[in-house]
């Protein structure tokens, strides 16, 4: 079953008099539990899909379907409850506030919620226990290496129980051992819990990760086997 399903997605928009059309027309289908990288060059409509994928942007036509849903269709209010409960966003740089706690950055997304405060606080255990950082959860960002950094933005994606991660290079700002041991822990998402996860890469070790290849090429999506898992 496809958790995803795009169908003729297309994103146009004006750069100055010029209409500049990242995708066109676009098909993909993902199935649920896959990891999908997507590589390609500077403006080959990369992270255009990927946020058009995450509900941060909405296409100029087509159908993006997610778990049955075409979300091109919602309302803004009704895709930004659809975004915080259906999908998990995991960035380069991290995106932690720097005053609060890992505890209290991966609480963030369950404050909107009407959870009671014990509630969050069992979530959060748990999300940080399964990215291995429950011994962390009082440190401040300034006080995790890199590596610690993004487990702790991939345990804040977690936290609601998405069905679906999108991460933009999460790799990109990290040594080859940090960036080696997020791939594992991307890699178990999917094995383990069922997470389907895209992921934006430059790094052909990254991709190499993941269970499918596209490259991107001026719209068009062209397959390619995986390498070997690192």
């Amino acid at each position: 079953m496809s958790l995803i399903s795009c169908r003729a997605l297309s994103k146009s928009y004006r750069k100055g008099p010029n209409l500049v059309t990242p995708l066109s027309a676009l098909d993909l289908e993902v199935p649920q539990g896959e990891f999908l990288a997507l590589m390609g060059p500077s403006g080959s409509g990369k992270t255009t899909l990927l946020n058009l994928i995450a509900g941060i942007d909405s296409p100029t036509s087509g159908e993006l379907l997610i778990n049955g849903q075409d979300i091109s269709k919602l309302s803004r209010r009704e895709l930004t409850r659809w975004r915080a409960s259906s999908v998990g966003y995991i960035f380069q740089l991290y995106h932690l506030v720097p005053v609060l706690s890992a505890f209290e950055n991966v609480e963030l997304p369950l404050l909107l919620t009407k959870l009671s405060r014990r509630d969050r606080r069992a979530k959060v255990s748990a999300a940080l226990e399964l990215v291995d950082l429950a011994d962390r959860a009082d440190h401040t960002p300034a006080e995790l290496s890199g590596g610690q950094e993004q487990r702790v933005a991939i345990a804040r994606s977690l936290v609601t129980n998405p069905a679906l991660l999108v991460a933009d290079e999460p790799t990109g700002d990290l040594d080859r051992e940090s960036a080696n041991r997020i791939l594992d822990l991307l890699r178990s998402l999917t094995r383990d819990h069922g997470k389907t996860i895209v992921m934006v890469t430059h790094d052909p070790t990254a991709a190499a990760a993941a269970d499918r290849v596209l490259h991107l090429e001026k719209g068009v999506l062209l397959e390619t086997a995986p390498g070997p898992h690192p």
